[in-house]
This record gives structure tokens, sequence and C-alpha cells, in this order.
């Protein structure tokens, strides 16, 4: 498994269990990786798109941001958009999960719901965590 993940994330990152590591925001670490069987996608634009053609023939690029751009590029890549949808038992054994400390989310920092501009705008730029917004 691969996981790919920011520059300034690949240390925490090291640390999740993949085989290997990887900087999408890299193009020498981008262009490195060898065609793959799968892609697990949550990202948009270009970055997306260049993951799409690191999906050999026949394998899937399965996103939860939909088709890249370029996806008729690749008519034998199968691309596959699903949406996540949580149960109450998967919500409560996530929730006892993270306070049990078995999973953590990385908060950036915390603002105020009448700060979510900047919060929005933190994110574009990139963070390496989460932005919490608190009422």
């Amino acid at each position: 498994m691969i996981a790919g993940v920011r520059k300034t994330q690949l240390e925490a990152a090291k640390s999740l269990g993949a085989d290997q590591v990887v900087a999408i925001d890299n193009d020498d670490a981008m262009s490195a990786i060898a065609p793959v069987d799968v892609v697990a996608n949550t990202v948009r634009g270009p970055t997306a798109g260049r993951l799409l053609a690191k999906v050999k023939p026949d394998g899937v690029f399965a996103s939860v941001t939909g088709a890249p751009d370029n996806a008729k590029s690749f008519p034998a890549v199968r691309v596959v958009s699903f949406v996540s949808r949580q149960d109450a038992n998967t919500l409560l054994h996530m929730a006892q999960a993270v306070s049990a400390g078995k999973l953590v989310i990385p908060i950036e920092r915390k603002l105020p719901l009448k700060d979510a501009a900047a919060g929005h705008a933190a994110v574009e730029k990139g963070v390496n965590g989460k932005v919490l917004l608190l009422p």
C-alpha cells in the first residue's frame, strides 16, 4: 500500500503502516510511483488526474471527489465515484477509537465558526491537519 500525502506530512504519515509514503505535491516523487492496480482517491484537480494516470489498464480509480477531468483519456481504467454513508454504529466505533487514542485526527487549528472563511482559506493554502470550527 502506498500512502500519498503532502511533503509537510511525510514524517507523520510514515507511522501509519503503509509500505511506501509519497509526497503527492512533489513532481519527482509522483513520477517515481510505479503503476498500481487501484487508487483510493480523496483529492481533486490536477493531483487526481496524475493519480489516475498511475492506474494500470483494467485497474480501478475509486474516488470520493468524482472522476478527474482526464478520465476519458484512460478508457481502460474503471473510474468509480462513491459516497461514504456512516451509520450510528460506525460513528460510535470511530468516536471510541478517538477517545482511546487509537485514532488520532491531527488538528492544525481551532477557529470560531464566525471565522469559517479564514479556515477555508487556510485549507486552500494547505495545512498539516484539520481546521476545526467551534461554535
